[in-house]
Protein backbone atom coordinates (compact mmCIF):
# COMPACT_ATOMS: atom_id res chain seq x y z
CA UNK A 1 0.00 0.00 0.00
CA UNK A 2 1.17 3.65 -1.02
CA UNK A 3 1.11 6.75 1.04
CA UNK A 4 0.09 9.88 -0.87
CA UNK A 5 -1.37 8.34 -4.18
CA UNK A 6 -4.20 10.79 -6.02
CA UNK A 7 -7.43 10.86 -4.55
CA UNK A 8 -9.23 9.15 -7.61
CA UNK A 9 -6.78 6.10 -7.38
CA UNK A 10 -8.28 2.77 -6.28
CA UNK A 11 -6.24 1.29 -3.21
CA UNK A 12 -5.44 -2.04 -2.18
CA UNK A 13 -6.65 -3.23 1.15
CA UNK A 14 -10.24 -3.57 3.67
CA UNK A 15 -10.32 -0.31 5.64
CA UNK A 16 -10.78 -0.95 9.15
CA UNK A 17 -10.68 1.25 12.61
CA UNK A 18 -10.03 0.42 16.23
CA UNK A 19 -11.73 2.34 18.68
CA UNK A 20 -12.38 2.66 22.59
CA UNK A 21 -16.04 2.56 22.09
CA UNK A 22 -17.95 -0.41 22.89
CA UNK A 23 -21.24 -0.33 21.15
CA UNK A 24 -22.68 -3.15 23.47
CA UNK A 25 -22.50 -0.93 26.96
CA UNK A 26 -22.11 2.35 24.71
CA UNK A 27 -19.03 3.47 26.62
CA UNK A 28 -16.75 5.70 24.35
CA UNK A 29 -13.95 6.14 26.79
CA UNK A 30 -11.70 3.21 28.37
CA UNK A 31 -9.76 4.74 31.58
CA UNK A 32 -6.26 4.30 32.78
CA UNK A 33 -6.02 4.67 36.34
CA UNK A 34 -3.70 6.26 38.28
CA UNK A 35 -0.37 4.16 37.85
CA UNK A 36 -1.86 2.01 35.37
CA UNK A 37 -0.15 0.82 32.28
CA UNK A 38 -3.47 -0.69 30.55
CA UNK A 39 -3.74 -2.08 26.71
CA UNK A 40 -6.40 0.03 24.43
CA UNK A 41 -6.71 -1.57 21.41
CA UNK A 42 -4.88 -4.41 19.31
CA UNK A 43 -5.26 -6.07 15.90
CA UNK A 44 -2.97 -9.06 14.98
CA UNK A 45 -3.62 -8.59 11.44
CA UNK A 46 -1.17 -7.04 8.74
CA UNK A 47 -1.61 -3.63 7.60
CA UNK A 48 -0.86 -0.09 7.70
CA UNK A 49 -1.73 2.65 10.75
CA UNK A 50 -3.58 5.51 8.23
CA UNK A 51 -4.85 8.13 11.17
CA UNK A 52 -4.55 8.02 14.85
CA UNK A 53 -6.59 10.52 16.96
CA UNK A 54 -7.00 9.99 20.86
CA UNK A 55 -8.22 12.69 23.51
CA UNK A 56 -8.88 12.87 27.30
CA UNK A 57 -10.24 14.92 29.82
CA UNK A 58 -8.51 15.97 33.18
CA UNK A 59 -5.95 18.47 31.80
CA UNK A 60 -8.72 21.48 30.45
CA UNK A 61 -11.85 20.12 30.95
CA UNK A 62 -14.16 20.95 33.34
CA UNK A 63 -17.85 20.80 31.23
CA UNK A 64 -18.46 17.25 32.72
CA UNK A 65 -17.41 17.75 36.30
CA UNK A 66 -16.66 21.69 37.38
CA UNK A 67 -15.22 20.12 41.06
CA UNK A 68 -12.96 17.31 39.61
CA UNK A 69 -9.05 17.85 39.54
CA UNK A 70 -7.63 19.64 36.77
CA UNK A 71 -3.63 19.45 35.94
CA UNK A 72 -2.12 20.00 32.49
CA UNK A 73 0.58 17.69 33.68
CA UNK A 74 -1.07 14.48 32.97
CA UNK A 75 0.16 15.79 28.98
CA UNK A 76 3.83 14.58 30.31
CA UNK A 77 2.25 11.63 33.05
CA UNK A 78 0.52 9.84 30.09
CA UNK A 79 3.03 7.55 28.12
CA UNK A 80 1.81 6.15 25.04
CA UNK A 81 3.25 2.98 23.64
CA UNK A 82 2.83 1.39 20.21
CA UNK A 83 4.03 -2.35 19.25
CA UNK A 84 4.40 -3.74 16.13
CA UNK A 85 4.45 -7.23 15.12
CA UNK A 86 3.59 -9.33 18.22
CA UNK A 87 7.54 -7.60 19.67
CA UNK A 88 7.53 -7.36 23.69
CA UNK A 89 8.76 -4.17 23.60
CA UNK A 90 7.58 -0.62 21.90
CA UNK A 91 8.54 1.00 18.56
CA UNK A 92 7.06 4.39 20.11
CA UNK A 93 8.02 5.16 24.09
CA UNK A 94 6.79 8.59 24.95
CA UNK A 95 4.73 11.50 26.67
CA UNK A 96 1.55 12.37 25.15
CA UNK A 97 2.25 15.97 24.88
CA UNK A 98 5.45 15.45 23.60
CA UNK A 99 4.52 12.93 20.93
CA UNK A 100 1.90 15.10 19.58
CA UNK A 101 4.58 18.12 19.21
CA UNK A 102 4.60 20.36 22.66
CA UNK A 103 6.89 19.66 25.86
CA UNK A 104 5.79 22.42 28.07
CA UNK A 105 2.33 20.06 29.47
CA UNK A 106 0.73 22.61 27.59
CA UNK A 107 -2.49 22.30 24.68
CA UNK A 108 -1.60 24.11 21.72
CA UNK A 109 -4.09 24.93 19.33
CA UNK A 110 -1.94 23.40 15.76
CA UNK A 111 -2.46 21.90 12.31
CA UNK A 112 0.69 20.01 10.29
CA UNK A 113 0.86 17.60 7.95
CA UNK A 114 1.87 14.76 10.34
CA UNK A 115 0.62 16.09 13.68
CA UNK A 116 -1.74 18.35 15.25
CA UNK A 117 -3.28 19.67 18.25
CA UNK A 118 -6.60 20.76 16.92
CA UNK A 119 -10.09 22.23 19.21
CA UNK A 120 -9.42 19.84 21.74
CA UNK A 121 -8.22 16.70 20.00
CA UNK A 122 -4.49 15.05 19.01
CA UNK A 123 -4.19 13.81 15.61
CA UNK A 124 -1.48 11.83 13.88
CA UNK A 125 -0.88 10.65 10.03
CA UNK A 126 2.24 9.09 10.10
CA UNK A 127 1.99 5.51 8.28
CA UNK A 128 2.14 3.13 10.58
CA UNK A 129 3.00 -0.36 8.98
CA UNK A 130 3.04 -3.71 10.64
CA UNK A 131 2.95 -7.01 9.59
CA UNK A 132 2.15 -9.53 12.67
CA UNK A 133 -0.36 -7.16 14.55
CA UNK A 134 -0.06 -3.94 16.55
CA UNK A 135 -0.84 -2.85 19.86
CA UNK A 136 -1.63 0.76 21.66
CA UNK A 137 -1.08 0.49 25.40
CA UNK A 138 -1.00 3.94 28.02
CA UNK A 139 0.44 3.72 30.78
CA UNK A 140 -1.02 6.21 33.59
CA UNK A 141 2.05 8.12 35.87
CA UNK A 142 0.05 10.31 38.09
CA UNK A 143 -0.19 10.04 41.35
CA UNK A 144 -4.37 10.85 41.66
CA UNK A 145 -6.46 11.83 38.28
CA UNK A 146 -7.35 8.69 36.41
CA UNK A 147 -7.44 9.54 32.43
CA UNK A 148 -10.72 8.31 30.42
CA UNK A 149 -8.84 7.96 26.42
CA UNK A 150 -11.02 8.40 23.60
CA UNK A 151 -9.09 6.52 20.92
CA UNK A 152 -9.80 6.03 17.29
CA UNK A 153 -7.13 4.44 15.09
CA UNK A 154 -8.12 4.18 11.15
CA UNK A 155 -5.86 1.28 9.36
CA UNK A 156 -5.78 -0.52 6.18
CA UNK A 157 -6.03 -4.43 6.38
CA UNK A 158 -3.81 -5.84 3.57
CA UNK A 159 -2.73 -9.07 2.45
CA UNK A 160 0.79 -8.45 2.30
CA UNK A 161 3.22 -5.63 3.14
CA UNK A 162 5.77 -3.95 0.29
CA UNK A 163 9.29 -5.18 1.34
CA UNK A 164 10.09 -2.16 1.51
CA UNK A 165 8.01 -0.74 4.38
CA UNK A 166 9.98 0.39 7.24
CA UNK A 167 8.46 0.70 10.65
CA UNK A 168 7.44 3.73 12.45
CA UNK A 169 9.47 4.59 15.50
CA UNK A 170 9.67 7.55 18.39
CA UNK A 171 12.33 8.49 20.24
CA UNK A 172 11.74 10.54 23.25
CA UNK A 173 14.72 12.57 25.32
CA UNK A 174 14.86 15.13 27.67
CA UNK A 175 16.95 16.50 29.95
CA UNK A 176 19.42 19.66 31.03
CA UNK A 177 21.98 21.03 29.29
CA UNK A 178 24.43 23.73 30.43
CA UNK A 179 24.89 25.02 27.56
CA UNK A 180 27.60 24.17 25.13
CA UNK A 181 27.38 20.18 25.23
CA UNK A 182 25.85 18.45 22.28
CA UNK A 183 21.84 18.15 22.56
CA UNK A 184 20.98 15.01 21.09
CA UNK A 185 17.79 14.29 19.88
CA UNK A 186 18.36 10.85 17.77
CA UNK A 187 20.79 7.93 17.93
CA UNK A 188 19.87 5.01 16.63
CA UNK A 189 21.32 2.24 14.76
CA UNK A 190 20.18 -0.28 11.66
CA UNK A 191 18.86 0.90 7.98
CA UNK A 192 16.13 3.25 7.66
CA UNK A 193 15.33 7.24 7.44
CA UNK A 194 14.49 9.68 9.86
CA UNK A 195 11.33 12.21 9.19
CA UNK A 196 11.65 14.92 11.57
CA UNK A 197 11.21 15.79 15.74
CA UNK A 198 10.00 18.15 17.64
CA UNK A 199 11.74 20.07 20.40
CA UNK A 200 10.81 21.78 23.37
CA UNK A 201 13.04 24.05 25.22
CA UNK A 202 12.89 26.47 27.87
CA UNK A 203 16.18 28.88 29.58
CA UNK A 204 16.54 28.84 33.18
CA UNK A 205 16.70 32.48 33.37
CA UNK A 206 14.16 35.05 31.76
CA UNK A 207 14.36 36.46 28.28
CA UNK A 208 16.65 33.99 27.16
CA UNK A 209 17.04 32.24 23.49
CA UNK A 210 20.65 31.66 22.38
CA UNK A 211 19.89 28.22 22.76
CA UNK A 212 18.58 28.37 19.47
CA UNK A 213 22.52 29.48 17.98
CA UNK A 214 23.19 25.41 17.47
CA UNK A 215 22.68 24.22 14.29
CA UNK A 216 22.32 20.68 13.73
CA UNK A 217 24.80 17.85 13.54
CA UNK A 218 23.80 14.95 11.61
CA UNK A 219 26.30 11.87 11.82
CA UNK A 220 25.79 9.12 9.11
CA UNK A 221 26.56 5.55 9.50
CA UNK A 222 29.06 7.27 11.88
CA UNK A 223 29.94 8.89 15.18
CA UNK A 224 32.38 11.21 14.66
CA UNK A 225 30.61 14.46 15.56
CA UNK A 226 33.71 16.84 14.54
CA UNK A 227 32.94 15.43 11.01
CA UNK A 228 29.02 15.14 10.77
CA UNK A 229 27.77 14.53 7.25
CA UNK A 230 25.22 17.40 7.44
CA UNK A 231 25.25 20.40 9.29
CA UNK A 232 23.86 23.90 9.19
CA UNK A 233 23.67 27.43 10.49
CA UNK A 234 21.41 27.77 14.01
CA UNK A 235 18.80 25.70 15.18
CA UNK A 236 15.99 27.68 14.49
CA UNK A 237 17.05 27.81 10.75
CA UNK A 238 16.93 24.01 10.70
CA UNK A 239 13.24 24.59 11.71
CA UNK A 240 13.03 27.08 8.71
CA UNK A 241 12.88 30.43 11.13
CA UNK A 242 15.29 32.84 11.14
CA UNK A 243 16.82 35.56 14.41
CA UNK A 244 14.96 33.44 17.28
CA UNK A 245 11.51 32.93 14.70
CA UNK A 246 11.03 36.85 14.61
CA UNK A 247 7.35 37.04 14.14
CA UNK A 248 6.85 34.02 16.84
CA UNK A 249 4.58 31.73 16.76
CA UNK A 250 2.90 29.56 13.60
CA UNK A 251 2.06 26.22 11.90
CA UNK A 252 3.23 24.97 8.43
CA UNK A 253 2.04 21.32 6.99
CA UNK A 254 6.45 20.82 7.56
CA UNK A 255 7.14 22.78 10.04
CA UNK A 256 6.66 25.39 12.82
CA UNK A 257 6.60 27.04 16.38
CA UNK A 258 3.43 26.45 18.11
CA UNK A 259 4.65 28.13 21.37
CA UNK A 260 7.32 30.31 22.04
CA UNK A 261 7.15 32.96 25.10
CA UNK A 262 10.62 35.19 25.13
CA UNK A 263 9.78 36.04 28.62
CA UNK A 264 10.02 33.02 30.29
CA UNK A 265 12.73 31.77 27.76
CA UNK A 266 10.18 29.01 26.46
CA UNK A 267 9.62 27.43 22.87
CA UNK A 268 8.39 24.19 21.04
CA UNK A 269 9.22 23.95 17.75
CA UNK A 270 9.06 20.72 14.70
CA UNK A 271 10.21 20.03 11.25
CA UNK A 272 8.89 17.23 9.18
CA UNK A 273 11.08 15.68 6.28
CA UNK A 274 9.10 14.15 3.35
CA UNK A 275 10.78 14.48 0.33
CA UNK A 276 13.93 15.58 2.13
CA UNK A 277 14.23 12.49 4.48
CA UNK A 278 17.54 11.65 5.97
CA UNK A 279 18.41 7.95 4.82
CA UNK A 280 21.19 5.95 6.49
CA UNK A 281 22.02 2.64 6.23
CA UNK A 282 23.96 1.62 9.55
CA UNK A 283 23.26 4.12 11.87
CA UNK A 284 22.04 7.69 12.20
CA UNK A 285 22.89 10.54 15.08
CA UNK A 286 20.62 13.49 15.18
CA UNK A 287 22.19 16.62 17.43
CA UNK A 288 22.52 20.42 18.11
CA UNK A 289 25.54 21.73 19.08
CA UNK A 290 26.08 25.68 19.84
CA UNK A 291 28.73 27.23 18.78
CA UNK A 292 29.45 29.65 21.14
CA UNK A 293 32.17 29.69 23.96
CA UNK A 294 30.99 27.98 27.11
CA UNK A 295 31.10 31.67 29.24
CA UNK A 296 28.50 33.41 26.95
CA UNK A 297 25.81 30.51 27.33
CA UNK A 298 23.53 29.77 29.78
CA UNK A 299 21.66 26.17 30.98
CA UNK A 300 18.47 25.06 29.57
CA UNK A 301 15.98 22.32 29.66
CA UNK A 302 14.51 20.16 26.25
CA UNK A 303 12.87 17.68 25.22
CA UNK A 304 12.12 16.06 21.98
CA UNK A 305 10.74 13.27 19.87
CA UNK A 306 12.41 12.05 16.90
CA UNK A 307 10.42 10.32 14.56
CA UNK A 308 11.99 7.87 11.70
CA UNK A 309 11.29 4.60 9.99
CA UNK A 310 13.70 1.55 10.41
CA UNK A 311 13.79 -1.83 8.13
CA UNK A 312 12.49 -3.53 11.28
CA UNK A 313 10.76 -2.79 14.57
CA UNK A 314 13.66 -2.46 17.35
CA UNK A 315 13.28 -1.52 20.90
CA UNK A 316 13.74 2.25 22.02
CA UNK A 317 17.92 3.15 22.78
CA UNK A 318 17.43 4.04 26.35
CA UNK A 319 15.06 3.90 29.13
CA UNK A 320 12.30 6.23 29.66
CA UNK A 321 13.12 8.86 32.60
CA UNK A 322 11.40 8.29 35.86
CA UNK A 323 8.11 10.57 36.27
CA UNK A 324 10.48 13.73 38.28
CA UNK A 325 12.64 14.08 35.04
CA UNK A 326 9.43 13.74 33.05
CA UNK A 327 7.92 16.82 34.79
CA UNK A 328 11.15 19.11 35.22
CA UNK A 329 10.62 20.52 32.19
CA UNK A 330 7.26 21.40 33.25
CA UNK A 331 6.25 25.61 34.36
CA UNK A 332 3.08 26.57 34.68
CA UNK A 333 2.50 30.30 32.81
CA UNK A 334 1.18 33.68 33.65
CA UNK A 335 -0.20 33.31 36.85
CA UNK A 336 2.19 30.98 38.70
CA UNK A 337 5.40 33.04 39.05
CA UNK A 338 6.80 30.40 41.66
CA UNK A 339 7.06 27.84 38.42
CA UNK A 340 10.07 30.22 37.00
CA UNK A 341 13.23 29.24 38.41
Amino acid sequence: MECNVPVYQLRSGISRQLTTFRPDTRQKTLRVEPHQRLTLVQTEETGMVTRLWLTFPGWFWQHWNPNAEIDTTLLRCLILRIYFDGNPFPSVESPVGDFFGVGHCEYRQYLSRFLGMSSGGFYSYFPMPFEKGMRIEMENLHDSIPADIFLNVNYQALEHLDAQAGRFHCQFRCGENPGPEPMDVLQTEGRGHYVGCAVSMQGQEYNYLAYLEAPEYICIDQDDIEHPQIVGTGLEDYFNGGWYFRDGEFCGPYHGVPLKDTLRSMISMYRFHDQDAITFQRSLRVCFRNPWEADRLKPFRYSSTAYYYLDKASRPPQQLPGKEALLALYRTRDTDHQSIP
